[in-house]
């Protein structure tokens, strides 16, 4: 397997980024962009040493269906050929606390990736599985402060809908 340089030129990407489930097929891309995040963010990296050691074991503990957030879930991670750029999960239905904040939809593009537009592929795609799931609308909450958030929010059709302990919220209203 080629070494996949995070901090590569997208240009050089030679597949279009897709949803895919989790694969080892991304290892050093994934693990040097979140350990480029935890860094940057001021987080522990410690949580990436077992997916290190084992990799082929981290991403099929993450495949499929899960209960996350007390709601069933699925992890998809956004990739190109062997460059990890991000994930999304899509929570199948809300609880309570995931209607305030949380929402159905949940996702992050590693530094290396950031304000390249693929946040907002990215979600486009995440919308389609839920679609798929059978949901007619989806929320959505970002930070009060987090601006591209927002911005990829509604570049997806996002409506506001007030703000809740912090959180900006928006509802995407999915089409057939």
């Amino acid at each position: 397997m080629t070494t996949a340089d995070p901090t590569a030129d997208p240009r050089t990407l030679k597949e279009p980024p897709s949803l895919v489930p989790p694969t080892a097929t991304v290892r050093d891309s994934y693990l040097a962009g979140e350990r480029a995040d935890c860094v940057a963010e001021g987080r522990s990296p410690e949580w990436l040493g077992p997916a290190g050691d084992d990799f082929d074991a981290f991403a099929a503990q993450r495949r499929g269906v899960q209960a996350r957030w007390g709601v069933p879930s699925t992890l998809f991670w956004y990739v190109s050929g062997e460059y990890y750029l991000g994930s999304l999960v899509v929570r199948h239905s809300l609880t309570p606390e995931l209607a305030e904040v949380g929402g159905h939809i949940g996702y992050h593009v590693v530094r290396p990736w950031r304000r390249q537009g693929h946040a907002t592929r990215m979600l486009a795609a995440g919308l389609a599985e839920c679609r798929g799931l059978g949901l007619s609308r989806v929320l959505l909450t970002c930070g009060v402060d987090n601006a591209p958030s927002r911005r990829v929010i509604q570049a997806n059709g996002g409506a506001p809908d007030g703000q809740v302990r912090g959180e900006d919220r928006f509802w995407i209203a999915l089409g057939a």
